[in-house]
């Protein structure tokens, strides 16, 4: 826009807190025509500014100090009003320095309005005699926006401010970086898929439009209550308000978005300000607890430590109640063959589906155990903690301080983890976090371990070996990261801020939800999917039929003398009957491909079944183990079977395999469409097998020669 002068005009709102120093950051800029007036239809001052700098016009119009954009004050109503209707070019945030936290707040609410901005980090110099040390580039790439140092008193930043105002107005605008805890973002994104899948038309960005429907933005809801939109979008934000609900534990959104605008200033403090002193009588419990929890030498040792802590209960406290579940389904499948006698229809109720289901079902302790301790670290804000603990470590390969969000979640299941990538605003940072998840050994690869690690193991070390099982993943898929990051997302680190909300008590009602919604669907898929694939797998080791030698054995049978020699032929007919069926003729065209790593062909399918949903790799080996044994007193149970079949270096390899080879099928659609197309599934499909190949290899090798 040009002026009589041909002079750009540029129009600047100007917005801060009360006593941040406005009026005398005005005063600072010399040649200033000041205009003294009031907002139309009120009674506050409203001071206007106008000056030439280089080839452009300045209009700079000074907002009532505000703390937050509300309508509690007139003030705050005027600077709400004109910042959300009124036609301006930037807005030029001024902030204290020395109290930078508090500042913050206003600032992640201008964030939301989504418009050009600069921030003015005024009072420098006190903050300077104060020992706060702000490291203004990093804050700046953190939010998105220009940070400009500067001091009313003494003029210092003040040209430097005008050049970023000006290169601001020419450049083109950016979205904000305003990030919510994931349970808000996860809403935020729902409302805007939703509303563009309707194409609905309007000015304002759809996040814009998300947030302040969340925040139940009076204006907000009566534009859109017309639209013919509004009755499905009523139930999506129903759902969101209900999702929220539950994870704050109150329905008042003031103090939920609060605790949001406390941890973004908390988060970006954290990161960017440095003290050189600091009164211990000042601190609050949360820097308390953070001082020992975040400490730089003994932060990462204690989460270590809880994390052990969390294993070795899953797997203690978890066994206690397997023998019952493992002696119920035992005698149940007893009971079906009783009842329905030696029938096919018997063999594929008991063979397949209960023994099937119940070598999954098995497991139930072990999941919840773990669920509950991670839904727990996480209702307090400690995993909030780890992540910004994380973010140093996480640089040096290759990955960005917010992912270790995705990536623990991935140790509960892979499909929510690829969801919480989207967080990460850099689509290479995304897509290497993506990639490595699958290292993160999900919920239901858990049995598996339990499994075998109870077959090889004492119950004394078995949770160290759990734990270190999946340290040993997570440190495996910190080194993909970097190869990765060095040979194929080559790109710039990311500043990283991680909200830090205040430290709360487990919330009952929150981990009742996480633990029992998880259970629920370990369950589910039991009982569908799994009972389905285990039918199947039965099905195809059972046929086809083999009546030719079933009849030579047959008369065998009829000739023995024995007891003993009875069972060894009626184990021989039921092995050859396997290896000829339709399940163990794919089990021997791959499994050359695979005897390099010790498996056998048995072992071979179970971790092609795997494939559809790792929980069937267990129900696949407890079906192909357990086919041939008589069902007595004295038969084994499936981890005597696995000890008995399987040589330790082999079970080691195995365990290798299950930790990084591509995740189930769910997991994989998922990955496909959050990765953006099938070329990344079979890039990560080639990359995880590959590498589980080779190491797999490494450890049948290296184990065979010590002799295990």
């Amino acid at each position: 826009m040009l002026n009589k002068k041909n002079k750009k005009l540029i129009k600047v709102a100007l917005v801060g807190q009360p006593n941040v120093g406005k009026s005398m950051l005005i005063n600072s800029i010399s040649n200033s025509r000041l205009k003294v007036g009031n907002f139309s239809g009120v009674t506050v001052e409203k001071t206007q500014i106008e000056f030439e700098y280089k080839d452009y016009l300045f209009e700079i119009i000074d907002l009532p100090g505000s703390y937050s954009l509300t309508d509690f004050t007139l003030e705050e109503k005027v600077t709400k009003n004109y910042l959300e209707e009124e036609d301006y070019d930037i807005i030029l945030n001024v902030l204290d320095s020395t109290n930078l936290e508090r500042n913050l707040y206003l600032t992640n609410e201008l964030l939301a309005l989504d418009k050009k901005m600069v921030l003015a980090l005024n009072m420098s110099d006190e903050a300077i005699n104060e020992g706060i040390k702000i490291n203004e580039k990093q804050l700046s790439k953190i939010i998105g926006k220009p940070c400009v140092k500067t001091s009313a008193k003494t003029k210092l930043g003040i040209k430097e401010l005008l050049e970023e105002l000006t290169t601001k107005y020419e450049s083109m605008k950016f979205e904000s970086k305003l990030i919510f805890s994931d349970v808000i973002e996860e809403e935020i994104a729902n409302i805007k898929s939703f509303l563009l899948e309707k194409k609905y038309r309007t000015n304002i960005h759809y996040r814009e439009i998300a947030i302040k429907l969340l925040k139940e933005d009076k204006k907000t809801f009566l534009t859109l209550r017309d639209e013919p939109i509004w009755i499905e979008l009523q139930l999506i934000l129903t759902n969101a308000f209900e999702h929220i609900y539950l994870h704050y534990g109150t329905k008042n959104l003031n103090d939920i978005f609060e605790d949001e605008k406390f941890a973004f200033a908390r988060g970006i403090v954290t990161e960017v300000v440095k003290l050189e002193k600091q009164n211990e009588d000042n601190k609050t419990l949360t820097d308390k607890i953070d001082s020992i929890l975040i400490h730089k030498i003994f932060g990462l040792p204690i989460f270590l430590f809880l994390m052990w802590g969390l294993f070795q209960l899953t797997f203690e406290l978890g066994n206690i109640p397997m023998d019952l579940i493992d002696a119920f389904f035992a005698t149940l499948i007893d009971e079906t063959k009783n009842i329905l006698g030696d029938t096919q229809i018997a063999s594929v109720i008991a063979d397949g589906a209960l023994a099937g289901v119940g070598a999954v079902v098995l497991f139930i302790p072990n999941i919840v155990i773990l669920f509950f301790g991670i839904a727990l670290l996480e209702t307090t804000g400690y995993m909030s903690r780890v992540a910004f603990l994380l973010d140093g470590f996480f640089h040096k390969f290759g990955l960005h301080g917010k992912s270790f969000i995705p990536l623990v979640t991935g140790f509960g299941c892979s499909v929510p983890a690829y969801m919480a990538a989207r967080t990460l605003k850099n689509p290479k940072d995304r897509l290497l976090t993506l990639f490595i998840i699958g290292f993160m050994s999900c919920g239901a690869r858990l049995p598996i371990y339990v499994l075998f690690t109870g077959a090889f193991f004492s119950e004394k070390n078995a949770g160290n070996i759990l734990f270190l099982i999946y340290i040993v993943g997570a440190l495996l898929g910190l080194i993909a990261a970097k190869v990765l990051k060095i040979v194929v997302f080559k790109s710039e680190d990311e500043p990283f801020v991680m909200e830090m909300p205040k430290y709360r008590l487990p919330s009952t009602k929150l981990i009742w939800h996480t633990v029992s919604n998880q259970a629920l669907m370990y369950l589910k898929k039991a009982g569908t999917f799994i009972l389905a694939a285990s039918i199947l797998i039965w099905f195809a080791s059972n046929y086809p039929k083999q009546p030719e030698y079933e009849a030579i054995i047959n008369q065998q049978l009829e000739l023995a003398n024995s007891e003993e020699e009875r069972y060894e032929l009626n184990n021989k007919m039921a092995l050859y009957n396997l290896e000829n069926s339709y399940l163990g003729k794919v089990g021997k065209f791959s499994e050359p491909l695979f005897a390099p790593l010790g498996f056998d062909w048995k072992m071979t399918i179970a971790l092609e079944t795997g494939l559809a949903a790792k929980e069937i790799v267990v129900s696949t080996l407890g079906i192909l183990y357990g086919l041939g044994d008589e069902t007595d007193e004295s038969s084994q149970g499936l981890l005597e079977k696995i000890k008995t079949n399987i040589p330790l270096a082999s079970a080691l390899a195995y365990i290798v395999f299950v930790m990084i080879y591509l995740p189930c099928l769910a997991a994989s659609m998922v990955f496909t469409r959050e990765a953006g197309g099938w070329r990344y599934l079979v890039y990560l499909f080639v990359f995880t097998t590959s590498i589980a190949w080779i190491l797999s290899f490494v450890t049948y090798n290296v184990a065979r020669g010590l002799g295990l």
